[in-house]
């Protein structure tokens, strides 16, 4: 496995948040008053330009709804976590009632 670069790792993250942005139908601007930061520091991360800090990144995923687990995705070249990535991924898309069922399936299953 090769080593990623933090380019690699901020051009993931930075394609990612604005996807979520543009899914939650937040402009730059928006986004930026929701977070107290500024539109040159969203514009920079979105284009994978400089990083992001941890505080800002929990934030964004607060206020997007992003799941931890989702950000790293394209990186994670293991592939027990690639399946439990695609899992969290479908699950996102399924109701709160499904998930709660799904749940309760998992737990059943470990036999707790």
């Amino acid at each position: 496995m090769g080593t990623i670069s933090k380019l690699q790792i901020d051009t993931v993250l930075g394609k990612i948040l604005k996807q979520y942005r543009i899914k939650n139908h937040l402009t730059q601007e928006q986004l930026s008053e929701k977070l107290d930061i500024s539109l040159k520091y969203i514009s920079r991360i979105e284009n994978g330009n400089g990083g992001i800090k941890t505080q800002t990144l929990i934030k964004y995923m607060n206020t997007l709804g992003i799941e931890p687990n989702l950000l790293y995705g394209d990186l994670i070249t293991n592939k027990p976590l690639q399946k439990h990535i695609e899992l969290s991924e479908k699950l996102q898309y399924l109701s709160p009632e499904k998930v709660d069922f799904i749940m309760k399936m998992i737990h059943e299953m470990k036999g707790v």
